[in-house]
C-alpha cells in the first residue's frame, strides 16, 4: 500500500487535474502514492495510509454527496484514523462559488476522526482551490499541498 491516498469526485474533470498534480508531486518527494476515485476507495483500506488528501467540486458550497457519502461510511473507523495526515482541495465555478467552504467541510469531518490537518499561511489557506480548469496559480498551490502532506508525513516517521 501507498503512504499517501488522493481521493477525489470530479464530474467536469477540473478536480481529477488537481488531484493528479497533487499526486505527481508526492511521487517527485519521494512518497508513494495512490491516486483513485473516491468511489474506488474501500474504507477499510485507510487505515493503512499515512495520509489521505481529498478533493472535491463544491456544490452549493459543499462537498459532493460522493464525498460525504466516503467519510459517512468511514464512521466504522471512528477513532482509528487518529493522527493521520490530512488535507482538502476543491473546484469550483465561480469565484465565491464555495470552494473554500467545500474544503473547510472535508477538513471538518477529518478532524472529527481526530486526523492532524494541513493549511498554508500562503494562499490557499483551506487548501488549493481552482476555478474551472485548474490555471497556473492553483497548479502551484496543489504542488505546495503535496510538499506540505509530504513534509509533514516525513517528520511523523522519524
Amino acid at each position: 500500500m501507498a503512504d499517501i491516498l488522493v481521493a477525489y469526485y470530479s464530474r467536469s474533470g477540473n478536480t481529477q487535474s488537481m488531484a493528479k498534480v497533487i499526486a505527481d508531486e508526492i511521487i517527485n518527494c519521494g512518497l508513494t502514492c495512490d491516486l483513485r476515485d473516491v468511489k474506488d476507495v474501500e474504507i477499510p483500506e485507510l487505515l493503512s495510509y499515512k495520509a489521505m488528501i481529498v478533493g472535491s467540486p463544491a456544490y452549493y458550497g459543499l462537498p459532493a454527496a460522493e464525498i460525504i457519502k466516503f467519510f459517512d461510511e468511514s464512521v466504522g473507523l471512528h477513532g482509528r484514523l487518529e493522527g493521520m495526515v490530512g488535507s482538502a482541495f476543491s473546484s469550483a465555478g465561480n469565484i465565491g462559488g464555495g470552494a473554500e467552504t467545500t474544503c473547510l467541510s472535508i477538513l471538518q469531518m477529518m478532524m472529527v476522526h481526530g486526523m492532524i490537518v494541513t493549511g498554508s499561511a500562503r494562499g490557499g489557506h483551506y487548501g488549493p482551490v481552482s476555478i474551472g480548469e485548474p490555471d497556473e496559480m492553483a497548479i502551484k498551490h496543489c504542488r505546495n499541498q503535496a510538499r506540505r502532506v509530504v513534509d509533514t508525513v516525513k517528520i511523523m516517521m522519524k
